[in-house]
């Protein structure tokens, strides 16, 4: 495996001496938001895990190798690269990016599958994929890659863009725990509550890291669900968030959208429908998911 993936020296030091680790995401970065957001969040995120005391490991691919702890300058290059120059990577793509030697950004599903490979056990990010709004067999490869890679995911819920309820029902069909962290509902992404329950509230990274050994005991096998709401200051209102959704997913459907575009469509005219609220709530949430998967990293280890 070695000429497929490249671990770098902090990362791979941290692993061997059992620190804390957290996997972190790229897509957000080439689809995610624009530059320099894209940049400046990717570095943030970055930060906040150093400062929870934790090693933060960015998981790209570069020129057809996995690089699991990009460096600044790969990050400010995958930033600057023109939007829809890089592809947008998920467990189908990986040995296609990988044998075409291109560079791509991991999705959730392909961030997990690399950072399982590296013996990394957190990965923080905004919010997973789900099941489309009006097309419920459009389906994330995130929530199948939640129900078989053992790599708890602290996330913001899943993209409020979805549909939440058929989207908590597919992670329930998959045997994947959802946990909320500070909080008894699921988070609603831009919003602090989508009003659904999880299967269970901790307040705690500890009582997080209980459970995630717990399932390493019984050789479970499924990775995990922790949701954490976005900070109160930053959160946006159900009620004008669900209008913007609502029209966004309408243009998509009158323009035929589809596949892995329909999302970078929809975070990017939900953004320009809430004068860029939804796009610093975004960000805003993103900094403290690091966080707080530094803390439950840091509990794991």
């Amino acid at each position: 495996m070695r000429d497929l993936i490249q671990i770098s020296p902090e990362v791979s030091e941290a692993l061997r001496a059992g620190r804390p680790v957290v996997a972190l995401e790229s897509t957000l970065i080439t689809h995610g938001l624009p530059h320099p957001d894209n940049r400046d969040t990717a570095l943030a995120m970055e930060a906040a895990v150093r400062d929870a005391g934790a090693v933060p490991a960015t998981i790209a691919v570069l020129s057809g190798r996995i690089v699991v702890g990009l460096s600044r300058a790969d990050i400010e290059r995958l930033a600057a690269l023109p939007p829809g120059s890089v592809r947008k990577c998920s467990r189908r793509d990986l040995p296609i990016a990988i044998a075409r030697g291109e560079d791509a950004a991991l999705t959730v599903a392909a961030t997990m599958i690399t950072a399982h490979m590296a013996g990394i056990r957190v990965l923080a990010t905004g919010g997973i994929g789900g099941v489309h709004r009006g097309h419920p067999f459009d389906i994330s490869a995130d929530l199948l890659e939640l129900g078989r890679t053992p790599v708890a995911v602290v996330c913001s819920g899943a993209k409020s863009i979805l549909d939440l309820p058929l989207t908590l029902e597919y992670l329930e069909t998959q045997g994947v725990p959802v946990i909320g962290f500070g909080t008894d509902t699921l988070p609603g992404f831009y919003t602090r509550s989508s009003g659904l329950p999880v299967d269970v509230a901790v307040r705690t990274p500890a009582e997080v890291a209980a459970i995630i050994t717990a399932a390493a005991r019984l050789g479970a096998g499924h990775g995990f669900v922790v949701g954490v709401p976005v900070p109160e200051d930053a959160g946006m209102p159900g009620g004008r968030m669900e209008e913007a959704v609502a029209k966004a997913t309408a243009e998509a459907s009158a323009k035929g959208i589809s596949g892995k575009a329909v999302t970078p469509f929809l975070l990017a005219r939900v953004a320009e429908l809430t004068g860029g609220d939804s796009r610093r709530a975004n960000i805003a949430l993103l900094v403290n998911n690091a966080r707080v998967g530094a803390q439950v990293a840091a509990a794991l280890s």
